[in-house]
């Protein structure tokens, strides 16, 4: 059962906030190939310190507009620049959402396979250092057997 973000989120908000874990399956493919949207499952953490380059977060990006509707990305932080955190999903070659501290949710604690095998958070990190080869490697990925053997 699919539940829209705008009510799922502001929900795993409170419970992060009460300092409990949540576990959700997002959706999407902005984090390929270190997580498969509505297959992998995340468990989120609070953030209880700084976070640091490299870890994925769940953010609320502020849209320029006052009416519409704040938007949730899980992407991974891949620059700070004083109180801004920049963020780039693993799959994307362009484009990054930037929040401040308010829009810090939770962390990325573990990432689950539906079989239950945990995923190495590590891998993720050395990711961003291969961005001028992640156009061809997305590619031999998303061509290959290697998405359903990892």
């Amino acid at each position: 059962m699919k539940i829209a973000n705008d009510i799922l989120i502001p929900e795993l908000a409170r419970l992060l906030a009460e300092g409990k874990e949540v576990r959700f399956t997002p959706s999407g493919v902005s984090m390929r190939p270190f997580i498969e949207g509505d297959r992998d499952s995340v468990v989120l953490s609070p953030i209880v310190a700084r976070p640091k380059v490299g870890d994925i977060l769940l953010v609320r990006i502020e849209n320029k507009s006052q009416l519409s509707t704040p938007t949730y990305v899980l992407h991974r932080l891949i620059r700070i620049e004083g109180e801004t955190f920049v963020l780039q999903g693993d799959g994307n070659l362009m484009g990054e959402e930037t929040c401040t501290r308010e829009g810090l949710i939770g962390r990325v604690t573990a990432i689950e396979s539906p079989a239950g095998r945990r995923k190495p958070l590590t891998r993720g990190r050395l990711w961003h250092f291969l961005f001028p080869l992640r156009r061809w490697l997305l590619k031999i990925y998303r061509h290959s057997l290697l998405k359903w053997c990892y």
